[in-house]
């Protein structure tokens, strides 16, 4: 046992944070019925609603599962570098739609077709509020899952994997406005925040600072 916590235990971060998400989450979309910001801009208006991209929209869970997952069993560093872009960037969000509840008006009323696609959309609809949309999490956690990817020195080689996530990602980004889940305001800033990020986890490496300085602390402790 002591073998296998020592082993996998950086999954408690994981675990934690994912159970303090998901409750908060689901306080605010029960609370927050008529946000009190209304996202619009005007190239809103001019994206069409398309329903194939549904299955972008909803390949976004096993995506971004899969990415953590394989850094979590494969690369600890990239693991934790990973966490700390998805975490923050999602704190990020819960903040804000806690102090400024917003949503927006862009789903149709009635489906312009009947097949498949809507269907799941409309089941999408029921399941999740027009509500809490910024910035957008499916666009920048699937920025960080593809930099998760391409950052792993075994997966960054193989051209399949590399280009296949950069299909999916922008796959995902450009669902969120064709099947009006987000505006194009929610996509914009979630590319803002995820560009700070990539600076903050990644060029200054901040997890590689982190860990030095626990390392050294651990040393000068011992000798004390």
């Amino acid at each position: 046992m002591k073998n296998f916590y020592e082993k996998y235990k950086h999954a408690i971060p994981l675990i934690i944070y994912a159970l303090i998400y998901c409750l908060w989450f689901a306080f605010l979309e029960r609370t927050v019925t008529h946000p009190q910001t209304v996202i619009h801009v005007w190239i809103d208006d001019f994206i069409p609603f398309c329903e194939p991209f549904v299955i972008p929209y909803f390949l976004w869970f096993a995506y971004v599962s899969v990415a953590v997952l394989y850094c979590f069993f494969k690369n600890k560093r990239e693991y934790c570098r990973t966490c700390v872009f998805l975490f923050t960037g999602m704190t990020v969000f819960l903040v804000i739609s806690t102090l400024w509840p917003n949503g927006h008006h862009l789903r149709p009323q009635i489906m312009p077709r009947e097949n498949i696609f809507t269907q799941m959309i409309s089941h999408l609809y029921r399941a999740d509020t027009p509500t809490n949309l910024w910035p957008s999490i499916h666009v920048y956690n699937s920025i960080g899952a593809h930099l998760a990817i391409i950052h792993n020195p075994k997966l960054a080689k193989n051209k399949a994997v590399y280009i296949g996530s950069f299909i999916l990602c922008l796959s995902i980004i450009l669902s969120t406005v064709f099947i009006k889940q987000h505006s194009v305001f929610d996509v914009l800033t979630a590319f803002v925040m995820a560009a700070v990020m990539y600076v903050i986890v990644y060029q200054a490496d901040i997890v590689s600072v982190f860990q030095t300085y626990r390392s050294n602390a651990k040393q000068r402790i011992r000798h004390i």
